[in-house]
């Protein structure tokens, strides 16, 4: 099991909640897209006055990719990327940012020949999001990505018509679609998978091969596994770059079956031993690993540990989709609320996490699908999500569940 590495600093990020002076005493560890940070000599520290953390800017700035400048003789620091230039003076409170000033509530300063600068401003002026893990003491920087627009396409004969995969190729640009999670089908001629692959790519829609079963969590399901990468390793070799598959994308759902509850334990064990053998598999041909899990994995612990399934899963995995859904963004049972374990579980692991919603008829109740709601109602409980849940790091967009029945919600206006 992947361990993260220790690393012991004096302060904690000041964020939107406020920590009190206990908590700030405590060692916490620092990451920047998932890479730990180490301070050799000069610790982190919390200015007393603002109650913001200062780092040693060489250290932060290195994992950040930016260039990095001391003069000696005027106590200037300069950090430097493609398009934004920060200069910073000790002692003053004022920053120059591409050359406007901006006020600072904590100034830069030495310590121990350290070069210290405040984290938050540094990190936010570049683009950077920052994260407070209380349960692991963890600050996670993350430099913004594009978020991700995606939904589940599970009917791959509809692409036989070359009018429906217009129409889906429209509907998924108009969307703002970013990829798309088909299910494969084998006696699907190859050549019709090459031209939707065509027709996505012209739109800067990824694609990615989706397939799984309940079964595929055990033994007997191995050979299938194997079978289905085997069958997209030998596409993506046959055709051109434009034409193939961005990555493996894996929905199995052993907890469905009547084993779950019965025999957990040897459950999860078994799926675990199906998600190495995928691992293994897609670390050797280099396609993106995504798995779908539900929101609520990480309440179930890896066999005689106290280690969640869901962040052991995150650990094998390029990205997850959690299952989150829920037709409200707000409440103790909403999208918003059953997200945030996982995503940040995925910030201390330097993974994305991109939250999936439900349009498709609900045997679970009318409260987890958007099945009979316009639209606009859709649109406004994602956007209330994005507002928060674009505050952690890992968070990496919305997946619709799935195009037949998002295409047939009723579409209203606001």
């Amino acid at each position: 099991m992947k361990k993260i590495q220790q690393i012991m600093a004096l302060a904690v990020l000041q964020s939107a909640v406020s920590f009190g002076t206990p908590v700030c005493a405590q060692p916490v560890d620092v990451t920047v897209n998932g890479q730990a940070v180490a301070f050799p000599d000069v610790q982190p520290y919390v200015d007393a006055r603002s109650q913001r953390t200062l780092v040693p800017v060489r250290f932060v700035a290195e994992k950040l990719g930016l260039r990095t400048q001391w003069d000696a003789k005027t106590g200037q620091v300069t950090l430097q990327n493609a398009t934004t230039t920060i200069r910073l003076t000790v002692g003053q409170s004022i920053a120059h940012v591409n050359g406007k000033q901006v006020q600072l509530d904590t100034a830069a300063a030495l310590r121990n020949g350290r070069t210290m600068v405040p984290l938050r401003f540094i990190s936010e002026s570049f683009d950077a999001r920052i994260d407070w893990n209380a349960e692991r003491n963890l600050i996670v920087i993350a430099t913004a990505a594009p978020k991700q627009h995606s939904t589940w396409l599970w009917d791959a004969s509809l692409l036989l018509s070359g009018q429906e995969q217009e129409r889906m190729i429209e509907f998924a640009a108009e969307q703002q679609v970013t990829s798309i999670y088909l299910q494969i089908d084998k006696d699907i001629p190859q050549a019709v998978y090459q031209s939707f692959m065509q027709k996505a790519q012209k739109r800067q829609i990824k694609v990615e091969a989706l397939n799984g079963r309940p079964g595929w969590a055990f033994p007997s399901g191995h050979s299938q596994i194997e079978a289905f990468i085997d069958w997209v390793e030998a596409y993506n070799a046959a055709v051109a770059p434009e034409e193939r598959f961005s990555g493996l994308h894996f929905d199995i759902e052993p907890y469905v079956l009547p084993e779950w509850k019965s025999d957990q334990t040897r459950v999860v064990s078994n799926w675990m031993d199906s998600i190495r053998l995928i691992e293994r598999r897609t670390k050797a041909n280099g396609l993106r690993l995504t798995l779908d899990i539900p929101f609520w994995l990480h309440q179930v612990k890896v066999p005689d540990t106290r280690y969640s399934l869901s962040a052991w899963m995150l650990e094998k995995a390029d990205a997850v989709v959690i299952m989150d859904y829920r037709n409200s963004a707000l409440g103790n049972d909403g999208i918003i609320a059953n997200a945030q374990p996982i995503l940040r579980e995925a910030g201390t692991l330097g993974k994305q996490v991109i939250v999936g919603i439900e349009t498709a008829p609900s045997a679970e109740g009318a409260h987890t699908t958007f099945h009979s709601l316009p639209t606009h109602v859709l649109k406004t409980e994602l956007q209330l999500a994005k507002e928060k849940l674009a505050q952690h790091a890992s968070y990496a967009g919305f997946a619709i569940h799935d195009y037949n029945h998002w295409t047939k919600l009723k579409q209203d206006s606001f």
